[in-house]
């Protein structure tokens, strides 16, 4: 009879690292083939947010990181083979995010993680304008450039993509996935976008149309116009 293998997943120390927004320490503990998935209500049980592997999880658990807010652990729960537990983050602001994660464990990695999560709404009982020519998140790339505001607690992005551009092309190293791995909700203000989901089955999104396009998709601008287009599930 072989000998069962013992977890070393040290959970005070992962504790640790996230309160302490150690994002090496963190992403150090999935296995190479880690699965991460995450539920809101952006991205609710039919969409879920995915990403495949730890070079898909690391930049997310950077950009976590590198949020100006507190996190906090709550309850920590582990037979070994699993650990359960509940999170606290609070902004400079005072508003929160309360979450609530299971980790699968295998050779002392974490091998599986889903999160559910909600967070307090921002100041939604008045008018709010958001303006992308101002905004102070910004982000260039080959091709292309993005802005966000965060409008009613939400995240709103404008991204201009310029002839030529496309995901595999331009954006596949940056974010260490194949394919794309976020879910979009977007107008189309300007040009012709063709889509290419997993299952190959493509779609091509004019100006003035709407489009829901799921994970692990690839996407390109067609013809000479820029694609200018607005996404309401961006990521933060």
């Amino acid at each position: 009879m072989s000998a069962q293998k013992t977890i070393s997943f040290e959970a005070d120390a992962y504790r640790r690292a996230l309160e302490e927004s150690d994002a090496d320490t963190l992403i150090a503990m999935f296995t190479d083939d880690a699965e991460m998935e995450m539920f809101d209500k952006r991205t609710p049980p039919g969409s879920p947010a995915v990403w495949h592997g730890k070079d898909a999880i690391a930049p997310v658990v950077r950009e976590l990181c590198e949020r100006e807010m507190r996190h906090e652990i709550l309850q920590v729960v582990s037979d070994g083979d699993h650990v359960a537990y509940t999170e606290r983050c609070v902004y400079p602001e005072g508003n929160m995010v309360m979450s609530s994660t299971m980790m699968d464990l295998r050779d002392g990695g974490i091998a599986h993680q889903v999160t559910v999560q909600a967070w307090d709404e921002e100041e939604a009982d008045r008018v709010q304008v958001g303006d992308f020519d101002a905004s102070e998140t910004r982000e260039s790339f080959d091709h292309g450039h993005a802005e966000m505001v965060r409008i009613g607690g939400h995240n709103v992005v404008r991204t201009t993509m310029e002839p030529g551009w496309r995901w595999s092309e331009h954006m596949r190293e940056r974010a260490g996935t194949d394919l794309c791995e976020l879910t979009h909700t977007v107008l189309l203000l300007s040009g012709t976008l063709r889509v290419r989901p997993e299952d190959g089955a493509e779609e091509e999104v004019t100006a003035g149309c709407t489009a829901f396009v799921p994970p692990r998709h690839d996407a390109w601008v067609v013809g000479d116009e820029p694609v200018v287009a607005i996404d309401w599930t961006g990521k933060d």
